[in-house]
């Protein structure tokens, strides 16, 4: 995850027109970010283990964010998952299978949700 957070903010300082963005790691099945902690969010993006994102996912409902990106590895916590921004009033626009391991049977997801 650090490596991530590196790589977005060096790209971040280099490009020019971009809005800030704040990257992080934690765990957030103990302690899921509050709609408070997410207030200045206009988008969220989440990329959580197979176990899904439900705590998470959950406490984003409260936010201002318009649009919410699911990245998975668990096509069954996916489905979990997005029915609690569904339910919440998000609409799933689209969903992409990505077969980025091709010598796998493994896949990942993308979800993007508005409202």
């Amino acid at each position: 995850a650090a490596a991530s957070i590196a790589a977005l903010k060096a790209g971040l300082s280099t490009a020019q027109g971009l809005k800030g963005i704040e990257a992080q790691a934690r765990d957030l099945f103990r302690r899921p970010l509050s709609p408070y902690d997410l207030k200045g969010c206009e988008a969220i993006v989440l990329d959580p283990p197979r176990a899904g994102a439900l705590e998470q996912t959950q406490q984003l409902p409260g936010t201002k964010a318009s649009v919410v990106v699911g990245v998975s590895c668990n096509p069954q916590t996916f489905a979990r998952d997005a029915r609690v921004l569904v339910d919440a009033g998000f609409r799933l626009e689209k969903v992409m299978p990505i077969d980025q391991f091709i010598w796998s049977t493994h896949i990942e997801l993308v979800g993007v949700f508005r409202r």
